[in-house]
C-alpha cells in the first residue's frame, strides 16, 4: 500500500472505525485513541495491511485488542489497589529542593547530568562515567565545576527566598 493509498484508506475509514469502536467501548476518547494507535501500527505494517483481505477489519481488530488490553491493565491496577491499599502520598518537595532544581537549571546540561547521577542517584564516579560515556577525569572536572557554579546559584536563590 503506497502512502497515497494509505492516506485515502485512512480518510475513508477513520470516522467509521471511531464510531464502531465508540459503540464497542462506550467511550469516545478511548475509541479515538485506540483507532489512532491501530492506524499507527497499520502504517508501520503497510505491507501486511495491503495483503489483508479486509484492511478496515484489520485496523478494527487491532483497535479492539488495544482497548481490551487497556481494560486489563486498568483492572489489574485497580485489583492491586484493592489488595494492597492506595500508595501513601509522597511528600511534596520543600523549598530547598525547589531551589536546588532552579540552580541546576542554570548550569550546563553535562554538569547537571553528572551532579544528578552522582549526588541524587548515589552513583560512584566510575558508574557516572559509564552511563554518560565520558572519561572518569572528565566526570570529576564536571562535578567540580558544577559544585562551584551551584554554590553561587544556591546562595543567590536561598537569599531571594528569605527576602
Amino acid at each position: 500500500m503506497s502512502p497515497d493509498e494509505f492516506d485515502e484508506f485512512y480518510a475513508g475509514s477513520w470516522s467509521r472505525l471511531v464510531g464502531q469502536l465508540y459503540a464497542m467501548t462506550g467511550n469516545l476518547a478511548e475509541a479515538q485513541d485506540v483507532v489512532q494507535e491501530a492506524f499507527v501500527r497499520a502504517w508501520r505494517g503497510r505491507e501486511e495491511l495491503s495483503q489483508a483481505q479486509a484492511p478496515e477489519a484489520w485496523v478494527r481488530t487491532v483497535a479492539w485488542r488495544l482497548a481490551v488490553s487497556r481494560w486489563r491493565r486498568t483492572r489489574s491496577s485497580l485489583l492491586a489497589v484493592f489488595r494492597h491499599g492506595a500508595p501513601p502520598d509522597a511528600p511534596s518537595p520543600g523549598p530547598e529542593y525547589a531551589a536546588l532544581v532552579a540552580a541546576l537549571r542554570k548550569i550546563s546540561e553535562e554538569q547537571r547530568r553528572v551532579v544528578v547521577l552522582h549526588y541524587l542517584c548515589d552513583l560512584p564516579v566510575a558508574e557516572v562515567a559509564r552511563e554518560t560515556g565520558a572519561p572518569e577525569g572528565t566526570v570529576k572536572v564536571r562535578l567540580s565545576r558544577a559544585r562551584a557554579a551551584l554554590a553561587k546559584h544556591l546562595s543567590d536563590d536561598l537569599m531571594e527566598m528569605s527576602a
